[in-house]
């Protein structure tokens, strides 16, 4: 984050902070969905995950995320990072400014939508990472 404000005065005028914030939801959200595919995929699959994260991580696929989320994940592990509630909010501002400006966010309103399914089984107070939960029980309806 502290990188990010730093970055603020190169991005543009005032407000660019936010919209930046709002592009940062947008592209964290949409990985860490794929990151819940793969590893839930990997799982299914009986493959050594270690293994396959340790090379994949080495490629393309590599971020953040998968470098520090994807054990927790595995674990089933949600009590630490940005809450499922807080990226509601912030997915939610994102669609809202997209729908004033508009941007086309087809994928954020989808995983907009896999968080709401989160937070009915129970799940507000995860961190983000927790989209992989909703692949692995069955959902109440919402």
């Amino acid at each position: 984050i502290a990188h990010t404000a730093r970055m603020v005065n190169h991005i543009g005028p005032p407000g660019s902070g936010q919209l930046t914030k709002m592009v940062n939801q947008i592209a964290i959200a949409g990985l860490l969905q794929g990151l819940s595919e793969a590893i839930h995929f990997a799982e299914r699959a009986g493959l050594d995950l270690p293994a396959v994260m340790d090379t994949i991580s080495k490629g393309a696929a590599q971020s953040w995320q998968m470098e520090n989320r994807w054990k927790t994940m595995h674990a089933r592990q949600f009590d630490f990072g940005f809450a499922v509630d807080w990226m509601r909010k912030d997915l939610g501002i994102c669609l809202e400014e997209a729908a004033s400006n508009g941007a086309k966010l087809p994928v954020t309103e989808l995983v907009d939508r896999y968080y709401a399914d989160v937070q009915a089984n129970d799940g507000q107070r995860w961190d983000t990472s927790s989209l992989i939960t909703r692949l692995d029980v069955p959902r109440k309806a919402t």
